[in-house]
Protein backbone atom coordinates (compact mmCIF):
# COMPACT_ATOMS: atom_id res chain seq x y z
CA UNK A 1 0.00 0.00 0.00
CA UNK A 2 1.25 3.47 -0.88
CA UNK A 3 -1.73 5.48 0.35
CA UNK A 4 -1.68 8.63 2.47
CA UNK A 5 -3.16 6.57 5.27
CA UNK A 6 -0.26 4.11 5.11
CA UNK A 7 2.24 6.99 5.18
CA UNK A 8 0.48 8.40 8.22
CA UNK A 9 0.58 5.01 9.92
CA UNK A 10 4.30 4.65 9.25
CA UNK A 11 4.92 8.11 10.68
CA UNK A 12 2.81 7.33 13.75
CA UNK A 13 4.80 4.15 14.39
CA UNK A 14 8.17 5.85 13.86
CA UNK A 15 10.28 5.65 17.04
CA UNK A 16 12.50 8.46 15.78
CA UNK A 17 9.76 10.90 14.76
CA UNK A 18 10.28 13.15 17.78
CA UNK A 19 13.87 13.84 16.75
CA UNK A 20 12.63 15.97 13.85
CA UNK A 21 11.77 18.68 16.39
CA UNK A 22 15.45 18.88 17.36
CA UNK A 23 16.34 20.47 14.02
CA UNK A 24 16.06 24.07 12.86
CA UNK A 25 12.74 24.35 10.97
CA UNK A 26 12.71 24.78 7.19
CA UNK A 27 11.42 28.32 6.70
CA UNK A 28 10.92 28.22 2.92
CA UNK A 29 7.18 27.53 2.39
CA UNK A 30 7.90 26.26 -1.12
CA UNK A 31 9.85 23.22 0.08
CA UNK A 32 7.82 20.05 -0.36
CA UNK A 33 10.54 17.75 0.93
CA UNK A 34 14.24 17.92 1.75
CA UNK A 35 15.72 14.73 0.33
CA UNK A 36 19.37 15.75 0.09
CA UNK A 37 20.58 15.13 3.63
CA UNK A 38 23.09 12.66 2.21
CA UNK A 39 24.85 15.72 0.75
CA UNK A 40 24.16 18.27 3.49
CA UNK A 41 22.30 17.40 6.68
CA UNK A 42 19.92 19.85 8.28
CA UNK A 43 21.16 21.98 11.21
CA UNK A 44 20.45 21.09 14.82
CA UNK A 45 18.89 23.58 17.23
CA UNK A 46 21.52 22.47 19.74
CA UNK A 47 24.31 23.43 17.35
CA UNK A 48 22.91 26.94 16.96
CA UNK A 49 22.65 27.29 20.75
CA UNK A 50 26.12 25.88 21.32
CA UNK A 51 27.71 28.20 18.76
CA UNK A 52 26.12 31.18 20.44
CA UNK A 53 27.39 29.99 23.81
CA UNK A 54 30.86 29.36 22.43
CA UNK A 55 31.13 32.82 20.90
CA UNK A 56 29.73 34.61 23.93
CA UNK A 57 31.35 32.64 26.75
CA UNK A 58 34.23 30.40 25.64
CA UNK A 59 35.61 32.79 23.04
CA UNK A 60 34.19 36.12 24.21
CA UNK A 61 34.53 35.46 27.94
CA UNK A 62 37.41 33.10 28.49
CA UNK A 63 39.30 34.30 25.39
CA UNK A 64 42.59 32.52 24.73
CA UNK A 65 42.29 30.60 27.99
CA UNK A 66 39.69 28.37 26.32
CA UNK A 67 42.39 26.69 24.26
CA UNK A 68 43.84 25.01 27.29
CA UNK A 69 40.59 24.75 29.21
CA UNK A 70 38.47 23.16 26.45
CA UNK A 71 39.47 23.43 22.82
CA UNK A 72 42.79 21.59 22.55
CA UNK A 73 41.22 18.33 23.69
CA UNK A 74 38.27 18.47 21.27
CA UNK A 75 39.77 16.63 18.25
CA UNK A 76 40.48 13.50 20.28
CA UNK A 77 37.46 13.73 22.59
CA UNK A 78 34.98 14.10 19.74
CA UNK A 79 36.88 11.50 17.73
CA UNK A 80 36.61 8.95 20.52
CA UNK A 81 32.87 9.53 20.85
CA UNK A 82 32.36 9.37 17.09
CA UNK A 83 34.35 6.14 17.04
CA UNK A 84 32.20 4.63 19.77
CA UNK A 85 28.83 5.77 18.46
CA UNK A 86 29.20 5.50 14.70
CA UNK A 87 32.13 3.48 13.37
CA UNK A 88 32.90 0.70 15.84
CA UNK A 89 36.27 2.06 16.97
CA UNK A 90 37.79 1.81 20.43
CA UNK A 91 39.21 5.00 21.99
CA UNK A 92 42.44 6.48 20.72
CA UNK A 93 41.98 5.63 17.04
CA UNK A 94 39.73 8.36 15.64
CA UNK A 95 40.39 12.09 15.47
CA UNK A 96 38.59 15.08 13.97
CA UNK A 97 40.93 16.87 11.56
CA UNK A 98 40.89 18.78 8.28
CA UNK A 99 38.66 18.00 5.29
CA UNK A 100 37.99 14.52 3.96
CA UNK A 101 40.42 15.11 1.10
CA UNK A 102 43.26 16.14 3.41
CA UNK A 103 42.54 13.25 5.79
CA UNK A 104 42.54 10.81 2.87
CA UNK A 105 45.85 12.16 1.63
CA UNK A 106 47.38 11.68 5.06
CA UNK A 107 46.29 8.10 5.59
CA UNK A 108 46.97 7.02 2.00
CA UNK A 109 50.51 8.36 2.12
CA UNK A 110 51.00 6.62 5.47
CA UNK A 111 49.55 3.33 4.19
CA UNK A 112 51.83 3.24 1.15
CA UNK A 113 54.85 4.03 3.32
CA UNK A 114 54.01 1.07 5.53
CA UNK A 115 54.33 -1.26 2.54
CA UNK A 116 57.76 -0.47 1.06
CA UNK A 117 58.65 -2.38 -2.08
CA UNK A 118 55.02 -2.56 -3.22
CA UNK A 119 54.30 -0.21 -6.09
CA UNK A 120 50.56 -0.42 -6.77
CA UNK A 121 47.54 1.38 -5.30
CA UNK A 122 44.10 -0.04 -6.05
CA UNK A 123 40.81 1.81 -6.33
CA UNK A 124 37.72 1.64 -8.55
CA UNK A 125 36.71 3.71 -11.54
CA UNK A 126 33.31 4.48 -9.97
CA UNK A 127 34.75 5.80 -6.70
CA UNK A 128 34.04 9.36 -5.59
CA UNK A 129 36.16 11.89 -7.54
CA UNK A 130 38.21 12.99 -4.50
CA UNK A 131 39.25 9.41 -3.87
CA UNK A 132 40.23 8.77 -7.48
CA UNK A 133 42.02 12.10 -7.85
CA UNK A 134 44.03 11.60 -4.66
CA UNK A 135 44.96 8.04 -5.51
CA UNK A 136 46.31 9.28 -8.83
CA UNK A 137 48.18 12.20 -7.29
CA UNK A 138 49.72 10.13 -4.50
CA UNK A 139 50.74 7.47 -7.02
CA UNK A 140 52.40 10.13 -9.18
CA UNK A 141 54.05 11.73 -6.17
CA UNK A 142 55.53 8.45 -4.95
CA UNK A 143 56.21 6.80 -8.28
CA UNK A 144 53.51 4.16 -7.85
CA UNK A 145 51.02 2.70 -10.32
CA UNK A 146 47.23 2.78 -10.04
CA UNK A 147 45.37 -0.49 -10.63
CA UNK A 148 41.73 0.16 -11.46
CA UNK A 149 38.72 -1.98 -10.58
CA UNK A 150 36.30 -1.67 -13.49
CA UNK A 151 33.12 -2.35 -11.54
CA UNK A 152 30.12 -0.34 -10.41
CA UNK A 153 29.48 -2.04 -7.09
CA UNK A 154 32.77 -3.47 -5.85
CA UNK A 155 32.75 -6.95 -4.32
CA UNK A 156 35.51 -9.16 -2.91
CA UNK A 157 35.88 -10.93 -6.23
CA UNK A 158 36.61 -7.62 -7.97
CA UNK A 159 39.30 -6.78 -5.42
CA UNK A 160 40.79 -10.26 -5.70
CA UNK A 161 41.18 -9.84 -9.46
CA UNK A 162 43.51 -6.83 -9.22
CA UNK A 163 45.45 -7.33 -5.97
CA UNK A 164 48.62 -9.28 -5.35
CA UNK A 165 52.22 -9.03 -4.12
CA UNK A 166 52.65 -5.57 -5.67
CA UNK A 167 49.59 -4.07 -3.93
CA UNK A 168 50.39 -1.55 -1.19
CA UNK A 169 46.92 -0.18 -0.42
CA UNK A 170 43.31 -0.53 -1.52
CA UNK A 171 41.10 2.59 -1.38
CA UNK A 172 37.35 2.00 -1.50
CA UNK A 173 34.10 3.62 -0.43
CA UNK A 174 31.98 1.68 2.05
CA UNK A 175 28.77 3.00 0.46
CA UNK A 176 28.73 3.91 -3.23
CA UNK A 177 27.86 7.61 -3.59
CA UNK A 178 25.80 6.96 -6.71
CA UNK A 179 23.96 3.68 -6.19
CA UNK A 180 24.07 3.40 -2.35
CA UNK A 181 25.45 -0.15 -2.69
CA UNK A 182 27.18 -1.27 0.51
CA UNK A 183 30.57 -2.90 0.08
CA UNK A 184 31.44 -5.93 2.20
CA UNK A 185 33.95 -4.12 4.39
CA UNK A 186 34.90 -7.12 6.50
CA UNK A 187 35.35 -9.57 3.63
CA UNK A 188 37.30 -7.11 1.48
CA UNK A 189 39.53 -6.13 4.38
CA UNK A 190 40.25 -9.78 5.09
CA UNK A 191 41.10 -10.45 1.45
CA UNK A 192 43.38 -7.41 1.20
CA UNK A 193 45.24 -8.51 4.32
CA UNK A 194 45.69 -11.98 2.84
CA UNK A 195 47.45 -10.27 -0.07
CA UNK A 196 49.70 -8.41 2.38
CA UNK A 197 48.24 -4.97 1.63
CA UNK A 198 46.38 -2.36 3.68
CA UNK A 199 42.85 -0.95 3.44
CA UNK A 200 41.76 2.69 3.34
CA UNK A 201 37.99 3.05 3.67
CA UNK A 202 35.94 6.12 2.76
CA UNK A 203 32.96 6.24 5.13
CA UNK A 204 31.40 9.48 3.91
CA UNK A 205 28.09 7.91 2.87
CA UNK A 206 27.88 5.41 5.72
CA UNK A 207 28.86 7.23 8.92
CA UNK A 208 25.70 8.13 10.82
CA UNK A 209 23.51 6.12 8.46
CA UNK A 210 24.54 2.47 8.80
CA UNK A 211 26.48 0.62 11.51
CA UNK A 212 30.21 0.37 10.80
CA UNK A 213 32.54 -2.03 12.61
CA UNK A 214 36.10 -0.99 11.81
CA UNK A 215 37.80 -2.69 14.77
CA UNK A 216 35.87 -5.92 14.34
CA UNK A 217 36.80 -6.03 10.65
CA UNK A 218 40.46 -5.30 11.37
CA UNK A 219 40.39 -2.23 9.11
CA UNK A 220 43.64 -0.29 8.80
CA UNK A 221 42.65 3.27 7.94
CA UNK A 222 39.42 5.17 7.32
CA UNK A 223 38.19 8.69 6.68
CA UNK A 224 34.78 10.29 6.59
CA UNK A 225 32.92 13.58 6.50
CA UNK A 226 30.51 14.87 9.13
CA UNK A 227 28.19 17.22 7.23
CA UNK A 228 25.92 14.53 5.78
CA UNK A 229 24.18 12.16 8.20
CA UNK A 230 25.95 13.70 11.22
CA UNK A 231 24.46 17.13 10.41
CA UNK A 232 27.61 19.00 11.44
CA UNK A 233 27.24 21.79 8.88
CA UNK A 234 28.73 22.93 5.55
CA UNK A 235 32.49 22.56 5.56
CA UNK A 236 32.53 20.86 8.96
CA UNK A 237 35.80 19.04 9.65
CA UNK A 238 36.17 15.40 8.71
CA UNK A 239 37.73 12.58 10.72
CA UNK A 240 40.31 9.91 10.21
CA UNK A 241 40.84 6.51 11.81
CA UNK A 242 44.17 4.79 12.32
CA UNK A 243 44.09 1.32 13.83
CA UNK A 244 46.19 1.13 16.99
CA UNK A 245 48.53 -1.44 15.48
CA UNK A 246 49.74 1.13 12.92
CA UNK A 247 50.08 4.19 15.10
CA UNK A 248 53.69 3.76 16.23
CA UNK A 249 54.78 3.77 12.57
CA UNK A 250 52.12 6.16 11.28
CA UNK A 251 54.01 8.90 9.48
CA UNK A 252 51.61 11.46 8.12
CA UNK A 253 53.01 13.86 5.51
CA UNK A 254 51.66 17.22 6.77
CA UNK A 255 53.66 17.65 9.95
CA UNK A 256 52.14 20.72 11.57
CA UNK A 257 52.59 21.95 15.09
CA UNK A 258 49.36 20.46 16.51
CA UNK A 259 50.62 16.96 15.74
CA UNK A 260 53.91 17.50 17.52
CA UNK A 261 54.78 15.87 20.82
CA UNK A 262 55.19 19.27 22.50
CA UNK A 263 52.74 21.59 20.79
CA UNK A 264 53.91 24.77 22.48
CA UNK A 265 57.55 23.81 22.88
CA UNK A 266 58.43 25.52 19.58
CA UNK A 267 61.11 22.88 19.07
CA UNK A 268 63.71 23.10 16.34
CA UNK A 269 62.68 19.73 14.91
CA UNK A 270 59.39 17.90 14.52
CA UNK A 271 58.79 15.01 16.91
CA UNK A 272 55.38 13.36 16.43
CA UNK A 273 52.92 13.15 19.31
CA UNK A 274 52.21 9.66 20.60
CA UNK A 275 49.04 7.97 19.39
CA UNK A 276 46.35 9.37 17.14
CA UNK A 277 47.14 13.02 17.89
CA UNK A 278 50.09 12.86 15.49
CA UNK A 279 47.49 12.87 12.71
CA UNK A 280 46.78 16.56 13.37
CA UNK A 281 48.50 19.29 11.42
CA UNK A 282 47.24 22.82 11.94
CA UNK A 283 44.99 24.55 14.45
CA UNK A 284 41.73 22.65 15.03
CA UNK A 285 38.63 24.36 13.55
CA UNK A 286 36.82 24.83 16.84
CA UNK A 287 33.67 26.45 15.44
CA UNK A 288 33.23 23.61 12.96
CA UNK A 289 33.87 20.92 15.56
CA UNK A 290 30.90 22.13 17.61
CA UNK A 291 28.56 20.83 14.90
CA UNK A 292 30.33 17.47 14.88
CA UNK A 293 30.04 17.18 18.64
CA UNK A 294 26.31 17.93 18.64
CA UNK A 295 25.64 15.64 15.68
CA UNK A 296 27.44 12.74 17.33
CA UNK A 297 25.59 13.38 20.61
CA UNK A 298 22.24 13.23 18.84
CA UNK A 299 23.20 10.03 17.04
CA UNK A 300 24.23 8.51 20.38
CA UNK A 301 20.82 9.34 21.77
CA UNK A 302 18.93 7.99 18.78
CA UNK A 303 21.10 4.88 18.39
CA UNK A 304 22.69 3.80 15.13
CA UNK A 305 20.65 0.58 15.00
CA UNK A 306 17.37 2.50 15.17
CA UNK A 307 18.66 4.95 12.58
CA UNK A 308 19.57 2.08 10.29
CA UNK A 309 16.18 0.40 10.76
CA UNK A 310 14.37 3.57 9.72
CA UNK A 311 16.70 4.10 6.75
CA UNK A 312 15.80 0.61 5.55
CA UNK A 313 12.07 1.32 6.00
CA UNK A 314 12.34 4.63 4.16
CA UNK A 315 14.21 2.90 1.35
CA UNK A 316 11.49 0.27 1.02
CA UNK A 317 8.90 3.05 0.93
CA UNK A 318 10.71 4.84 -1.91
CA UNK A 319 11.02 1.58 -3.84
CA UNK A 320 7.30 0.84 -3.48
CA UNK A 321 6.31 4.33 -4.58
CA UNK A 322 8.80 4.32 -7.45
CA UNK A 323 7.62 0.95 -8.74
CA UNK A 324 3.99 2.03 -8.68
CA UNK A 325 4.30 5.63 -9.87
CA UNK A 326 7.64 6.27 -11.58
CA UNK A 327 8.83 3.11 -13.33
CA UNK A 328 5.84 3.33 -15.74
CA UNK A 329 7.08 6.85 -16.61
CA UNK A 330 10.53 5.68 -17.69
CA UNK A 331 12.38 5.71 -14.38
CA UNK A 332 14.63 2.85 -13.29
CA UNK A 333 15.71 1.95 -9.77
CA UNK A 334 19.51 2.07 -9.70
CA UNK A 335 20.05 1.10 -6.05
CA UNK A 336 20.10 -2.41 -4.60
CA UNK A 337 16.67 -3.73 -3.68
CA UNK A 338 18.15 -5.98 -1.02
CA UNK A 339 17.92 -4.06 2.28
CA UNK A 340 21.25 -5.43 3.47
CA UNK A 341 23.03 -4.04 0.41
CA UNK A 342 21.44 -0.57 0.25
CA UNK A 343 22.72 2.45 2.16
CA UNK A 344 20.92 5.65 3.11
CA UNK A 345 19.67 6.82 -0.27
CA UNK A 346 17.89 5.48 -3.33
CA UNK A 347 18.98 6.48 -6.83
CA UNK A 348 16.49 6.65 -9.66
CA UNK A 349 17.70 6.73 -13.25
CA UNK A 350 15.94 8.69 -15.95
CA UNK A 351 17.09 9.62 -19.49
CA UNK A 352 16.26 13.29 -18.80
CA UNK A 353 17.49 13.30 -15.20
CA UNK A 354 19.61 16.45 -15.38
CA UNK A 355 16.81 18.69 -16.64
CA UNK A 356 14.24 16.99 -14.45
CA UNK A 357 16.41 17.50 -11.36
CA UNK A 358 16.44 21.25 -11.96
CA UNK A 359 12.66 21.24 -12.38
CA UNK A 360 12.19 19.26 -9.19
CA UNK A 361 14.35 21.61 -7.14
CA UNK A 362 12.53 24.64 -8.59
CA UNK A 363 9.29 23.00 -7.47
CA UNK A 364 10.33 22.29 -3.89
CA UNK A 365 11.63 18.71 -4.11
CA UNK A 366 15.25 19.09 -3.03
CA UNK A 367 17.09 16.08 -4.40
CA UNK A 368 20.55 15.58 -5.88
CA UNK A 369 21.58 14.89 -9.47
CA UNK A 370 24.53 12.61 -10.21
CA UNK A 371 25.83 12.18 -13.73
CA UNK A 372 24.97 10.80 -16.12
CA UNK A 373 21.33 10.08 -15.31
CA UNK A 374 20.87 9.62 -11.57
CA UNK A 375 18.42 11.37 -9.23
CA UNK A 376 19.39 10.62 -5.64
CA UNK A 377 16.63 10.49 -3.03
CA UNK A 378 18.47 11.09 0.23
CA UNK A 379 16.90 9.50 3.30
CA UNK A 380 18.12 11.04 6.54
CA UNK A 381 16.26 9.06 9.20
CA UNK A 382 16.33 11.74 11.91
CA UNK A 383 14.80 14.43 9.69
CA UNK A 384 12.78 12.58 7.05
CA UNK A 385 9.21 11.32 7.39
CA UNK A 386 7.18 8.88 5.32
CA UNK A 387 4.44 11.37 4.46
CA UNK A 388 7.11 13.82 3.30
CA UNK A 389 8.64 11.18 1.03
CA UNK A 390 5.25 10.30 -0.43
CA UNK A 391 4.52 13.96 -1.19
CA UNK A 392 7.91 14.30 -2.89
CA UNK A 393 7.46 11.25 -5.12
CA UNK A 394 3.93 12.39 -5.96
CA UNK A 395 5.41 15.70 -7.12
CA UNK A 396 8.03 13.86 -9.16
CA UNK A 397 5.27 11.82 -10.82
CA UNK A 398 3.35 15.00 -11.60
CA UNK A 399 6.33 16.84 -13.08
CA UNK A 400 7.67 13.87 -15.05
CA UNK A 401 4.35 12.68 -16.36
Amino acid sequence: MTTRAEAARLDADDELAAFRERFVPITDPGVVAYLDGNSLGRPLRATADRLQQLVAEEWGGRLIRSWEERWLALPEAIGDELGRVAIGAAPGQTIVADSTSVCLYKVLRAAVALRPGRDEIVTDTANFPTDRFLVESVAAELGRTVRWIEAGDVGPEDVAAVTGPRTAAVVLSHVDYRSAAIADLAAITRLVHERGALTVWDLCHSVGSIPVALDAAGADFAVGCTYKFLNAGPGAPAFLYVNTRHQAEFGQPITGWMGAADTFGMAAEYVPAPGIRRALSGTPPVLGMVGVQEGVALLAEAGIDRVRAKAVALGRWVLALADEWLVPLGFEVASPRDDDRRGGHVTLRHPDAERLSRVLIENGVLIDFRRPDGIRVGLSPLTTGFTEVRAALARIRELAG
